[in-house]
């Protein structure tokens, strides 16, 4: 493919299959309407996601979020869905993999540079060579609910739990003045304390 150069990618239609579901519908067919959609690329900022996806999920309304990512954005992917579950406990988990179609369009390049052929030799202009190619990219898409799910399909996770810990409060900062006048005191008790008497020879000798 060294003498090729991408044109161009597009989406094509879904096999079908029951783990790939159709573009628009993606693998949840039966989830509520106000659902909220977010779709993971690999240059999205994973504190914009979650600010947004935090946000929704404060409405009593929204009842469930979809994360959605294919290719390299699904380790982004995942890091969302873990960080919102620790942000909103008591969330119903299911992951469903799947697989997107993308074709790519590719194109011949021209000829490098050469000596100029004479004119009996030049060809006629013939139009660049293309390539279809079609490929299978896997994602992941996983739902979290505050609902509760069934538990029985595949994919499920039940809430977590044991929710992390709350962060433990922060300490006084302790100042440089402190610190001397308790090693100031450490100093004293030591020089108080009482040296081991000598025994009785030694002092007779």
């Amino acid at each position: 493919m060294e003498n090729f150069r991408k044109v161009r990618s597009e989406e094509a239609p879904a096999g079908g299959g029951p783990e790939e579901g159709s573009p628009g519908s993606g693998p949840f067919a039966d989830l509520a309407p106000d659902a909220v959609h977010m779709r993971v690329k690999e240059g999205s900022k994973i504190r914009n996601l979650l600010a947004f996806a935090t946000a929704s999920m404060a409405q009593p309304a929204t009842r469930a979020i979809v994360f959605s990512g294919c290719g390299r954005a699904t380790t982004k992917t995942v890091t969302c869905a873990e960080i919102l579950k620790r942000r909103l406990a008591g969330l119903h988990q299911v992951t469903r993999l799947r697989y997107r179609s993308v074709r790519e369009v590719w194109q011949s390049l021209p000829p490098g540079p050469g000596p100029e052929p004479t004119p009996a030799q030049t060809p006629a202009a013939e139009p660049a060579a293309s390539l279809s190619v079609l490929k299978n990219v896997p994602g992941l898409a996983i739902l979290l609910s505050k609902d509760a799910l069934d538990p029985r399909q595949p994919g499920y996770q039940p809430p977590n739990p044991n929710p992390a810990p709350s962060s433990s409060p922060p300490t006084a900062p302790t100042s440089k003045r402190s610190l001397a006048g308790s090693a100031a005191e450490a100093g004293t008790a030591k020089r108080s304390q009482p040296e081991p008497r000598v025994a009785d020879k030694d002092r007779t000798a």
